[in-house]
């Protein structure tokens, strides 16, 4: 447990794994985190800014300690085009953590299953693998009719920061997806063309060194411009995943076929075919083990791809559609000129999370990378 230890020495991998687990543990608990239902609209209460905490009683000038006061839109000024906001000071909303509101079902699992695979009209069954706990418990909120928009509205009247939340677990979720399917198929191709060699080997890295010829944000945009426009979110999420996976696996296997060069003429491994072990065998249980420390290191620096990839086909609108909020989603907002100038707190929340996420993610890789790598300490 040496690696454990140089890892836990690591402040800046540390730090990235602290961000991360919390990241991790806000959107695995969205409906718990959230205040409010991200899809639900409140009345008169499109763009507002972030919602302003009183501690004293704006009418009696008594503290009352943290509360909020409702907030709708007024009528646009004719001269200046402003609206000014209508704040109810005769209403204080008191701040509380613990709060019920929307009922919800915590950790309900449901995946779309294809049941007709075809490119140009697939047909997805959705499944539910677990019904959910049922509560109506929220982190944070208020007693009253005002509402605690702490990142703002959008354009919808949907509360920001809920949106967040829940979008993040497309955002969080589809690296791990990812990686999952194409971390496999890269260490399975790159072990059989290294351990056989030969026309096997010529012939799979051919097929790679295609691969990794084609640009993969074209290959993605293209691909996700000609989805059919009937999928839902939940579909497009699940394609969007199988094409970044099928283009992603390529470099892997490459550098996994060099490294089963070498660990192929270790003893153990001879040792195992001499004693009439199966070729698959011996690849699965030999010699791709000894890869892991690689495999561990590139799944942890590949997730922030697939998580760009995702935020970028988002952010032109060839990803996760509205209104299902995605971070990449909820930045294709800045294309509006007047809601980056005027409302940018609508833009700079999910720019921020990814930048987070991605660099959390690279200093934990370059944690690992040191932690198991020995010669790395011989720098």
């Amino acid at each position: 447990m040496n690696w454990w230890k140089r890892l836990k020495t690591n402040t800046l991998a540390r730090i990235g794994a602290v961000i991360l687990l919390l990241f991790y543990m806000m959107v695995i608990a969205a409906e718990f985190v959230a205040p409010y239902d991200p899809y639900a609209s409140q009345p008169d209460a499109a763009l507002l800014p972030p919602t302003q905490v009183y501690w004293r009683d704006q009418k009696s000038g008594q503290f009352i300690g943290p509360h909020v006061y409702p907030t709708t839109q007024g009528p646009v000024d004719l001269n200046t085009g402003d609206r000014k906001l209508i704040v109810d000071y005769a209403q204080p909303s008191p701040l509380r953590l613990f709060v019920q509101g929307d009922e919800y079902r915590l950790l309900q699992i449901k995946l779309p299953l294809p049941t007709q695979f075809s490119f140009t009209n697939p047909k997805f069954e959705e499944v539910e693998l677990f019904p959910g706990i049922p509560g109506n418990l929220h982190l944070f909120g208020t007693v009253g009719p005002g509402k605690f928009n702490w990142l703002g509205t959008d354009d919808q009247a949907r509360d920001q920061f809920s949106r967040l939340v829940y979008g993040g677990r497309i955002s969080l979720s589809i690296g791990l997806v990812g990686i999952a399917i194409s971390f496999p198929i890269g260490m399975l191709v790159g072990g059989i063309s290294g351990y056989f060699g030969g026309w096997t080997d010529t012939i799979l890295m051919r097929l790679v060194e295609v691969l990794m010829t084609i640009p993969s944000i074209y290959l993605l945009v293209a691909l996700a411009a000609v989805l059919p426009p009937g999928l839902t979110s939940a579909q497009r999420f699940l394609l969007i995943i199988l094409i970044t996976s099928f283009i992603r696996w390529a470099s892997l296997a490459r550098v996994i076929r060099g490294e089963v060069l070498s660990i192929k003429e270790r003893e153990f491994v001879q040792a195992s075919r001499a004693m009439g072990g199966r070729s698959l065998y011996i690849i699965t249980r030999h010699v791709l083990p000894q890869t892991a420390t690689f495999v561990i290191i590139s799944a942890t620096l590949a997730i922030p791809d697939f998580i760009v990839a995702e935020s970028v086909l988002s952010l032109i609108g060839l990803g996760i559609q509205q209104p299902d909020p995605s971070w990449g989603n909820m930045l294709s907002l800045a294309t509006n000129a007047s809601i980056l100038v005027l409302q940018p707190w609508l833009i700079w929340p999910p720019a921020i999370l990814i930048i987070l996420t991605v660099l959390a993610f690279n200093l934990l890789g370059d944690g690992l990378r040191d932690a198991l790598d020995p010669r790395s300490l011989q720098r």
